[in-house]
């Protein structure tokens, strides 16, 4: 029997995620939206696809919960963008809302699903999502630190000219301003990135790291990133779907792990078919920790405004 998995909000970011799955035959896609219409067309459009593509997975839209009963993995990117002259913490409690909505009904009808956040603000929905669903922490994964060091590898690959694939980098903390990319731990090709780019180039691309989803809003003008959003999600359900136990950078509820407790930070973790199945605990130089620790103390502070 195939896997079976739903992805909560039929947007942008959304839809990428459900043809991203089929295409890898990782399962069958449920895409779920409260619109009417919107996920069934976009649903059957993708299934109508599958002729030209050479892929199997079936993949309907739905307005119902009852679609998605038993799911393997439930992506949840639902939520809305902020709207002029409304402030981040009324998008956040907008947000933890509907979070809560979602939550709720998932715990009902996939008890044993794997859950992958996408909703912004990342690392706060985590926190709503665990709690609401009673989950173990093994089983409430954020989507963050895989597409921020994305675009960290592909920033860099343009400074130098190289293939991306050669550039291996990561990111940790929460999916924001404070974010902490780690340029010691950075190769291109095997070559410590501190021996091919001077300081200040450096500290540019990390940057512009941070700033990477405010850079793509701007030349859009209307709307947010989603592609690269959304293969960073398949990524993550490849690796739990097919038990690959790929390490990546995912937000992951902490209980100690880098001096730091009871709130999702991202950090690189084993991903398999159990969901997070270790957490590794690097060890940071003193202004790296301390920059980990303020990233996940601002994560605190916005979920404290929540009650959590």
């Amino acid at each position: 029997m195939r896997k079976k998995i739903t992805v909560i909000g039929a947007g942008f970011v959304g839809e990428h995620v459900a043809m991203g799955c089929t295409l890898k035959e990782l399962g069958d896609v449920v895409l779920l939206d409260i619109l009417e219409g919107t996920p069934q067309g976009k649903g059957l459009d993708m299934f109508e696809a599958s002729p030209v593509q050479g892929f199997d997975s079936n993949v309907r839209g739905t307005n119902s919960y009852d679609d998605s009963k038993n799911s393997d993995v439930v992506v949840i990117t639902a939520g809305i963008a902020r709207k002029p002259g409304m402030s981040r913490d009324d998008l956040q409690k907008t947000n933890a809302d509907i979070m809560k909505a979602c939550a709720e009904k998932v715990k009902a009808t996939s008890p044993n699903a794997v859950l992958i956040i996408v909703s912004n603000p990342l690392d706060v929905m985590c926190v709503v999502a665990k709690h609401v669903t009673g989950f173990p922490k093994s089983r409430v994964i954020g989507m963050a630190g895989i597409l921020d060091t994305a675009r960290f590898r592909s920033f860099i690959a343009m400074e130098l000219g190289v293939s991306v694939e050669s550039v291996q980098a990561l990111v940790l903390g929460g999916h924001g301003d404070s974010m902490v990319p780690l340029p010691r731990l950075t190769t291109v090709g095997g070559i410590p990135l501190t021996e091919l780019l001077p300081a200040d180039r450096i500290d540019a691309l990390v940057k512009r790291t941070a700033g990477g989803g405010g850079e793509i809003v701007a030349l859009l003008k209307t709307g947010s990133a989603y592609y690269a959003p959304a293969a960073s999600v398949v990524e993550m359900v490849e690796s739990v779907l097919h038990d690959k136990k790929k390490v990546l950078p995912c937000a992951t509820w902490l209980e100690g792990e880098y001096g730091i407790k009871d709130t999702f930070v991202g950090v690189p973790v084993l991903l398999g078919e159990r969901g997070i199945e270790r957490v590794f605990e690097l060890k940071l130089e003193p202004g790296e920790i301390e920059a980990l620790r303020t990233s996940a103390n601002q994560v605190r502070e916005q979920q404290a405004k929540l009650g959590y």
